[in-house]
C-alpha cells in the first residue's frame, strides 16, 4: 500500500497541485460520476449513494482506503494482458486526487465548478426499454437450505423477430440472487414444453436443450448493450427462460426479477451470439490449493470476439483465456489472478478479435481448496462440478458477431474439447 500512497503523493506535486485546492465538486464529482455512480446511486447495488456532497463527504477516509487499495471501483484482473472500453479502473492521478481530497478534510469548493448531473433513466441502467418482462410472482426464499435452480417460463407475445441492443436483468433482492441466465426458448421447443408459464420449476442441471442465452446478471455485472449494427435475435414466437440462482442468506427474502430490452431500430449487420466452454470433469482434492483444469473451443465459422466473461464458484482462485492460432502460437487475452464470486463482470475488448476457423479458444481455471482460502466452506471435502456455490464450474462465455444468415448453432458447437491432459 505504501508505494501506491507515495505514487499518488509525488503525481500530486509533480502537477504542482496543492492538496488544498482539491475539491468535491471539481475534482471529485466527475471521477464519481464516470466511475462510482452507476452503482452508487439510489436503487442500485452500491451500498450507499455518491450522487449529491452531503452523501459523498462521510464516506470520504473509506473511499480513500478502497481506492488506494484498488478494491473499487471493481476491475480485478491483470492490467498486463488485454484491452476493454469497460475498464472501471482509477488513474494514478484520479487515485491522487481522491487522496488528496480526503486527507484535506474532504472540502466541498464551489457549486459553480460542479459537472453537468449525471442523467439515469429512473430504475434502469439503459434507456428506458422498449419491452419489460418480469417474473409474475415474488420467489419466496427461505432463509437457510439448499434451494435448486428454479425455471420460470416467460412468454414474450413477439409476433415478428426482435433484434435486442440493450438488455438489463434486475433482480429485486440482489441479496439473495446469485445469478440469473435469461435462455431464448424458440417456438416448438420442447425444454419445458409443459411448464406452465410464470410459475416456478425446481431442476438440479438442466441442459436448456440448445437454447439461446439472451443475457446473464452476475453481481456487478453490466447491462449488455450492442453498438449500432449488431445485436442479438429473439425469433418470432420465443418464449424466454429465466434460470435463478438463490442462495440463503440466514434470513427470508423474495425476489420478482425484471428484465428490460431495447430493439435495434433497423436489422443489424451482425448477429450476436453467446459462445461458451465448460468442463464438468472438474475434481478438486480436499486441501488442493492450486487444481487446474482446461477447456478449449474450437473455431469452426469466420466471427468477431466482443467480450470475455469467467465463471467460476468459491473456490475459484485464477482464470484465463488464450487465444491459440493454427500455426500454434498462443496470445494471453485475459488473466484474473484474483478470482471473488462477489465481482462476476464482462469484458468488453477495447478491440474486437478476428476468429478465423482452426483458431481455438482455451479458458483455464484455477481453484484453492485449502484452509488459506477464507471462502472456501469445507477444505476437507473434495469438490466436483455443480450448481450451487459451494461446489464449482468451470465457464468461459464470450459474445461473438457474425453474419446473421449464418446458423446459430453451426457458429458455437455444443461440447467445447476438455484437455484432461492439464
Amino acid at each position: 500500500m505504501l508505494p501506491r500512497l507515495l505514487c499518488c503523493a509525488s503525481l500530486l506535486a509533480m502537477s504542482g497541485l496543492a492538496a488544498s485546492a482539491v475539491s468535491f465538486h471539481k475534482d471529485v464529482e466527475p471521477i464519481l460520476q464516470q466511475r462510482c455512480q452507476e452503482c452508487h446511486r439510489s436503487g442500485e447495488i452500491g451500498p450507499m449513494p455518491l450522487v449529491s456532497y452531503q452523501e459523498t463527504r462521510p464516506w470520504a477516509k473509506a473511499i480513500k482506503d478502497a481506492v488506494v487499495q484498488r478494491k473499487m471501483p471493481p476491475w480485478p484482473i491483470n492490467p498486463n494482458y488485454g484491452h476493454f472500453s469497460n475498464d472501471r479502473s482509477l488513474t494514478s492521478e484520479q487515485i491522487g486526487l481522491l487522496s488528496a481530497w480526503a486527507d484535506n478534510g474532504a472540502p466541498e469548493g464551489n457549486l459553480a465548478d460542479a459537472p453537468k448531473p449525471r442523467t439515469w433513466v429512473d430504475g434502469w441502467n439503459i434507456p428506458n426499454p422498449d419491452a419489460v418482462l418480469e417474473m409474475p410472482y415474488d420467489f419466496e426464499m427461505p432463509a437457510t437450505g439448499r434451494v435448486e435452480y428454479q425455471y420460470i417460463v416467460i412468454p414474450t407475445g413477439f409476433t415478428e423477430d426482435k433484434w435486442v441492443q440493450m438488455a438489463e436483468v434486475r433482480p429485486s433482492d440482489r441479496t439473495i440472487t446469485h445469478h440469473a441466465q435469461i435462455f431464448i426458448r424458440e417456438k416448438g421447443s420442447k425444454w419445458l414444453a409443459d411448464q406452465k408459464p410464470g410459475v416456478p420449476l425446481a431442476v438440479a442441471n438442466s441442459s436448456g436443450m440448445g437454447s439461446e442465452i439472451l443475457t446473464i446478471y452476475t453481481p456487478g455485472m453490466v447491462p449488455d448493450v450492442y453498438e449500432p449494427g449488431r445485436a442479438k435475435l429473439i425469433p418470432a414466437g420465443s418464449d424466454l427462460v429465466f434460470q435463478m440462482h438463490y442462495t440463503a442468506t440466514g434470513k427470508p427474502g423474495k425476489d420478482r426479477t425484471r428484465l428490460g430490452l431495447v430493439f435495434a431500430k433497423e436489422p443489424p449487420k451482425e448477429r450476436v451470439y453467446t459462445v461458451y466452454g465448460v468442463n464438468t470433469f472438474i475434481s478438486i482434492p480436499p486441501g488442493d490449493s492450486n487444481y487446474k483444469a482446461v477447456t478449449v473451443i474450437p473455431i469452426t465459422q469466420e466471427m468477431t470476439m466482443l467480450t470475455l466473461f469467467p465463471h467460476m464458484h468459491l473456490r475459484g482462485k485464477a482464470f484465463q483465456y488464450e487465444l491459440i492460432y493454427p500455426n500454434g502460437e498462443t496470445e494471453t487475452l485475459l488473466k484474473l489472478d484474483q478470482w471473488s464470486l462477489n465481482w462476476q463482470l464482462s469484458y468488453k475488448l477495447a478491440q474486437p478479435i478476428a476468429l478465423k476457423p482452426g483458431m481455438k479458444v482455451k479458458v483455464t481455471g484455477w481453484w484453492d481448496n485449502s484452509a488459506n482460502n477464507p471462502a472456501n466452506p469445507d477444505p476437507t471435502k473434495k469438490v466436483t462440478w455443480g450448481e450451487q456455490s459451494w461446489e464449482e464450474m468451470l465457464v468461459g462465455f464470450f459474445d461473438a458477431a457474425f453474419d446473421p444468415t449464418l446458423k446459430a448453432r453451426t457458429v458455437h458447437m455444443a461440447n467445447a474439447v476438455i484437455d484432461k491432459s492439464e
